[in-house]
This record gives structure tokens, sequence and C-alpha cells, in this order.
């Protein structure tokens, strides 16, 4: 048989040639053509055949010419900017991965395209103008890689359970049951032979009961464990040994054993053992599929997001409301930086909006009233109102965050040594399998074949793939429900890593909400307080939302520019009218002496006015948490405020914690780094908006949100105000789910070598063996969630002796 170099399927007669390789048709010969002429010829050298053969599709994709079916399928359109997710059914290997995420090179108006391989689908970020939608999906059907777009993309349904497990379950349980009750007289010895006597009906049946075994083994060999056939065929055709090409292995040599038992009338087999280990080993997959979906279900819908967006009511009042809170038609007040929840009609006459956390494009788009705006685009300037379209996705919002344009390339310590064993195990299971057999060939060669088929099926490196995301899954979801919502399960073994932690002074450790002002300078005329009020109405930064919600009640109203200098200040205009606010050198005045306060400066047309003393309040359990971290932590306040406030400091936190003021913020990440260089692993807790830098450059970037719209991919979690005085408890809780994790693998590893010694032994039934395998996992699982959920019940005890 002669194999098509794309596809492997068979060329027949007359195969097509074409640079010195063979193809069965013009369309693998084409895809091959397009691969080579664009440099993508290393798809071949992934996986040998890896391609499918296209299919004609002409006229067959005319309708996504149509302007309100492309508006229904695509996530994103900015008039040069679309992006989609599109379900490829036939990703099924790493060629597959790579090929669909290089499509830029076979076609330049692609810009960016993103695979998630368990979901089969592909996110593509392209240039409509240059290339249409129709055009993309032709280019991906031209390739083998045809998506499946149907009447639930249009209504962006929930993509329908694949219930073939389920069927194959199903199968594999019915024929073992009957097998098993087939198997009675041969069980209790029941059907010897008519010269020893036994039953008389048993001993003429014979034949027929072991023939229908065979029967009922059939379906279940090449329907129910096709999978496992299939995954090893890939990994030996790619030259790995993946964990199913054991299992694979123990299967056919059961069913040809047996088989030939029967045929020869050399006894019944082991059709019992064939049948019961494929449901067991379906089983355990089912289990391990339904535990995934379910830590799925919690991370993407019901975890706590502690994030808050400005509603404006009907009667011109703002109020802040829970982000799942906002339905369809309500008016939503955007702040300077701020995130864009939910897809929207901007009402304000024009702004400004930076797409980068979406498409990876720095460049800002403007955007006028009436116009579209999309959830995930960030306002820069000043203020924007919009109506929103549609609820706030959380899912959305989480796979925003988790966006690779954002993404380090930090390896998991416990994905690293899963992966190494996973690759070593395979080889030594086979050579302990081999050695066994030929031992037990020379010792009793009827115990040869059991040994083998145990060895291949007990040894199983599942429990410990599992141990990892187990445990840290659930950890996700129960810091979830505390209010601690993290950007991802890596973020907890780094959170049980860090040595270091740094915050930041205003609105991290004071309570925002709390703070009082008091004015000293010149009065202030109507437009003046009108446009202070409006100004500070664009900006997010802690100082200016508590004055705001200080001063008195204004009419809103649009400025003509706002400019917000990091670190430094605000400006506003209306008509001639120019508002500054910030500190004393952004505003001009050099002649201040008192620096013993935090203060808000403001300036009317370049004239000093005054300024606002703020008297901070710091949060509850302040004191406690930093005495109790310093124990194990180093500490230090990196604050933009000047060092009025030190006195202050001194005596709440521990004695000789280091106070550093008047930090700007590439200050801030300068001395992260500087850490970080001399081997401290950072963690930084500050404004997810304004200390962005120093969040994305350290370990851990934590956030505190209170009541603020703080969401920026930069930081790895978010944490409710409220939860403030149990951060350490959160470190702690994550330092023991790392020790969790080494106690699943000691387990496992356990495991495996007691199952070992048995199967060698020749101690140990296949069938024993397959219920063993499944049970591995379970109790991993089990140990992982009963633990974690330990760990959780803590956090909750805590809680309630901290409220009592």
């Amino acid at each position: 048989m002669t194999e098509c170099f794309h596809c492997g399927d068979d060329c027949g007669n007359i195969p097509i040639e074409f640079d010195e390789k063979k193809f069965c048709c013009n369309g693998c010969k084409t895809v091959y053509e397009i691969f080579s002429t664009n440099d993508l010829s290393y798809y071949y050298d992934i996986q040998s055949s890896a391609g499918a053969t296209p299919n004609e599709v002409e006229g067959k994709y005319d309708f996504l010419e149509n302007p309100e079916i492309i508006e229904k399928l695509i996530d994103f359109n900015d008039e040069n900017i679309q992006i989609l997710n599109l379900y490829i059914p036939h990703i099924h290997c790493s060629s597959c991965i790579w090929v669909l995420e290089n499509l830029n090179k076979l076609n330049s108006n692609i810009n960016h395209s993103q695979v998630n391989f368990p979901k089969k689908t592909v996110r593509i970020t392209y240039n409509p103008e240059l290339i249409s939608l129709k055009q993309l999906v032709l280019l991906l059907a031209r390739i083998g890689y045809e998506p499946y777009i149907s009447l639930d993309d249009l209504e962006k349904k929930d993509t329908p359970i694949n219930k073939t497990l389920i069927y194959k379950l199903g199968v594999a349980g019915f024929a073992f049951g009957n097998v098993m009750f087939l198997s009675f007289p041969e069980y209790f010895d029941l059907a010897s032979s008519a010269s020893n006597g036994g039953e008389y009906w048993l001993n003429k049946y014979q034949d027929i009961f072991r023939w229908l075994m065979f029967t009922f083994s059939l379906p279940v060999v090449f329907y129910a464990a096709q999978d496992y056939f299939i995954s090893a065929y890939k990994g030996l055709r790619t030259k790995l040994l993946n964990i199913d090409v054991p299992i694979a292995l123990g299967i056919i040599v059961l069913f040809l054993r047996s088989t030939s038992e029967i045929i020869f009338n050399w006894g019944p087999g082991f059709f019992d053992s064939l049948t019961g280990l494929v449901f067991f080993l379906l089983l355990g997959k089912f289990f391990q599929q339904k535990t995934y979906s379910f830590l799925s279900f919690e991370r993407d819908y019901k975890s706590y997001f502690p994030i808050a967006v400005t509603r404006i009511l009907s009667n011109g009042k703002e109020e802040t409301a829970p982000i799942y809170d906002i339905k369809r038609g309500d008016r939503i007040l955007i702040r300077n930086e701020e995130l864009i929840p939910v897809d929207g009609i901007l009402i304000s006459e024009k702004t400004q909006i930076d797409y980068s956390f979406v498409t990876g494009e720095s460049e800002p788009v403007t955007k006028q009233s009436g116009n579209k705006v999309f959830a995930g685009g960030k306002q820069i300037n000043s203020a924007m109102e919009m109506e929103a379209l549609k609820s706030v996705s959380q899912s959305y919002l989480t796979q925003l965050w988790s966006n690779t344009i954002f993404q380090d390339n930090k390896a998991s310590k416990f994905q690293s040594i899963t992966d190494s064993i996973g690759k070593r195990f395979t080889t030594s299971i086979l050579s302990i399998a081999f050695v066994a057999t030929a031992f037990w060939l020379y010792y009793d060669s009827s115990m040869a074949l059991n040994v083998f088929t145990a060895v291949l099926i007990i040894a199983c490196p599942c429990a410990i793939a599992l141990a990892s995301p187990f445990t840290l899954g659930n950890m996700l979801r129960i810091f979830g429900s505390k209010k601690f919502y993290l950007k991802d399960t890596h973020t907890i073994e780094q959170l049980a890593k860090i040595d270091t932690a740094i915050f930041d002074k205003t609105g991290t450790i004071t309570a925002a909400k709390k703070s009082t002002a008091t004015y000293e300078g010149y009065s202030l005329n109507k437009e003046e307080e009108s446009l202070l009020k409006n100004t500070l109405r664009s900006s997010n930064h802690p100082l200016s939302r508590a004055l705001y919600d200080i001063l008195s009640e204004q009419n809103i109203i649009t400025l003509d520019e706002y400019e917000e200098h990091l670190g430094k200040g605000i400006s506003g205009t209306k008509a001639k009218d120019t508002m500054k606010i910030g500190s004393a050198e952004f505003i001009g005045n050099t002649e201040t002496k008192d620096t013993e306060n935090t203060s808000v400066y403001i300036s009317s047309n370049n004239n000093y006015k005054g300024r606002f003393v703020f008297h901070n309040e710091y949060r509850d359990g302040l004191s406690n948490l930093f005495k109790t971290m310093s124990q194990t932590l180093n500490l230090a306040i990196l604050s933009g405020d000047n060092s009025g406030e030190k006195y202050r400091l001194e005596k709440l936190l521990p004695k000789l914690t280091p106070l550093y003021f008047n930090q700007k913020p590439e200050d801030k990440l300068e001395f992260i780094k500087s850490l970080q260089n001399q081997g401290k692993s950072v963690m930084m807790v500050g404004d997810g908006l304004n200390d962005a830098g120093a969040l994305a450059q350290s370990n851990v970037g934590i956030a505190i949100s209170e009541d603020v719209n703080v969401f920026s991919p930069a930081c790895d979690g978010i944490l409710d105000a409220t939860k403030f005085k149990d951060l350490y408890d959160f470190i702690i809780a994550s330092k023991k789910a790392m020790r969790i994790i080494k106690w699943s693998f000691i387990l496992s590893l356990a495991y495996n070598m007691v199952g070992l010694y048995f199967a060698i032994t020749g101690q140990l039934l296949p069938v024993i063996a397959a219920i063993l395998m499944p049970l591995s996992s379970i109790s991993v699982v089990a140990f992982t969630t009963i633990a974690t959920n330990i760990l959780g019940q803590k956090l909750d005890k805590k809680e309630i002796d901290e409220k009592n």
C-alpha cells in the first residue's frame, strides 16, 4: 500500500506524484504545495501524514457574505480588525496546532491565531478590509481544516455535550455484565468434561457460551476501546510512547489470546478480564472528564469576580454596581484607564479606546457617539458614558485575562515534573512487562500472559498527572468563593514561593471610603467648582475618587480636554478654563513648606488656588497583618505620596519595616526588579491600574478592589478590600496546597510500586488490575479534594472567629 504523504490514506493504483512525493488526490497535493511554498513544510516534520483531505466547498459558504450573519459570528469588530472563534473538528495533534497558529504565513492579512486544543477551537484575528470571513473559512477548508459553523454559533449557544464516551461506557458495561454471567460455569468448574461428571447442559452448550463471550467482546474491542488504539497509533507514528500504548497492547494481547483459546479449545479465554478492563478504564475516563468539567464550570461562571462599575441611574445619580448586575440598557460610566466590561453603544460625543488587551495592537481607536464599543477595550482620557448591549460575560473577561499576549513563559514546576514522569513512564513499564513475561515464560508459562497484561494495566501515571490540576483547580474555586480571584493555577504556585511582599499606600493599605479631607486656600467660584468635580470624575486614582465623593454635587459637563500625568496629576479643560489637580510640583506651587500630610493641590488657569489635606484611615487589621507576615516575609511600603504619614506608619507597622516615599511608577518597577535580581520572589500589592507596571514585573501582582473597576491583565489576582486582612491566610493556604500535591505524588507512586509488585509476582488478575487502575485516580482526586476542602473550611472558621 502506498500512503499519501499528506494524509496517510491509501493512494490506490495510480497515485498523484509531485515533488518526488505521492498523494491520494489533487486536494492533498494542493495543501502540500501551499505549505511548501509558504515555508510551512515543518508541519510534516512534527508528525508525518497528519493532514486531512480537503473537501469540495464551492458555494458552501456564500452565506458568510451576509453582514448580519458576520455580526453574529464574530467576537470583536472594529474597522480593520475582526476576531472570531471557529470550531475545527479535525484538530488532533501538534502538527494541527502548529499550522493553525501559523496562518499568517499563508495569508499576511491574518494577524494572529491561537488554538484551544481541548475545545478544538481557533481564535483568529484578521483584517476584514483585506480578507473577508468567507475567504478565511475557504482558506481553512483548502488546507484540510474546514470549520464547523451551525445555527448554534449564530445564537452563541453552549457547545452540545459529546456523548460518545457515555455510549462506549454503556456498550462496555452491557458486554461486561453478560460475559461475567456466561463465565459463571467456568468460575465454578461446573462444565468439567462429561467423563468426570459435571452438568450435562453446561457441557453440551459450553462452546456456545464461549462463542457468545467472543461475540460480546467484539463491540468492546472495536468500538468502546477504539480511542486507546487511535491514541497509541498516533503516538507511535510520531515516535512517542504515550500512556495509551501499553493499554492498547494489553487489550490486543488479551483479545488474541482469548480468541486463540476458544478456536483451538484450549480453554475459555479471558473475555471477562478483557471486557472488564475496558469498562473500568472508560469508567475512570468518564469520572476524570466529569471532574474536569465541574472545575471548568466553577472557574468560568461561579467564581466571585470582585469588580464594580459605575452605573448612571435615570435621575442622573451615580451608583457602584457589581459587574454581574449590569443588564442590557444600563448606562455605564467608564473612567480613564478603566476597562470596558461589556459590548455597548457610545453615548458620549467622542472618545479614544485602546484595544491592545484584545488585539495586541496598542494604537488607540477614535469612536464617535452612536458607535459600537467592545468589551476589553481600555478607555483613554476623559470619562465616557455608554449603554450596555447585553449582560457582562465573566467567562469572556476570564478568557481576556488569560490571553496569550499577556502570559509569561514561566513553566509550572509540578507540570514539568508530571511531564518528565510521563515521558519515562511508558518506556519503563514496557521494559518491566517484557522482562517479567520472559521470566514467567521460563518459570511457569501459564502465568506469563496474566503477568504481562496485569503489569501493562496496573501501572498508570494518570494519578500523578491528576494531582496538580485537581489540587490547584479546587484551590482556585475556594479562593474565588472567599473574594480572592486569581488569574490561573500557576499563580497559586508562585504565591507559595514568595519571600518578599511590597505594598502601595494610597488605596491599598488606606481605605478610600473612610478618608476625609479639609480645604486650605482661596475659595472657588461656581465654574471652578464644576470644572474641579468633572475633572475628578474622569480619574480612577484613589485620591481622585475619594475627593470626588467628598465634594458637593455638580451638573455633569463634557470636558473639551482631559489629561492624566502618571504619578503627577490630572488636568481638565472646558472652554477657556483649565483646572490642574495633583502634586505641588505638578501645579507649579514650589513654595509649599508643609510636607507632613497627604495633600492634593489645585490650580485654575495656572493660578494656585489651594489644597485638600487628607486624613487617611488605614484598613482594619493592617497592624496584625503586617505583624504576622513579618515573621516569614520581608516587607516594605512603596508610596507615591510624601512622607507626611511616616511617623503614623512607624507606630502601626513592625519595627524597621522599610518605608519609601515619593516613588514614581517607574521607581516602583525598578525597585522590584532590583529585588528580583537579588534572587527574591516578590509579591506586589497595589492599585490595579496605577501600579500596572510594578504589578506586571512582580512574581505575583495583587490588585485591591474597593468598588472600583481595577481589572487589568497586568495583575495576577484581585482581592476584595474587605478581605485585605486575610491576605496572609491565602499565602499560607497556597503553601499548604503545594504540600498536598507532593503527598499526592507520593500516594500515586506508592500505589504504582505496590501494584507492580503484585502484578510481577503473578498475584494480580488483569480484571482486578483494571478495577484498581481507575480507583488509584479516584483516590488521588478524593484525597486532593478532601484536603483542599479542609483548607477552605479552616479559612471559613477563621473568618467566623474574627466576626465573633
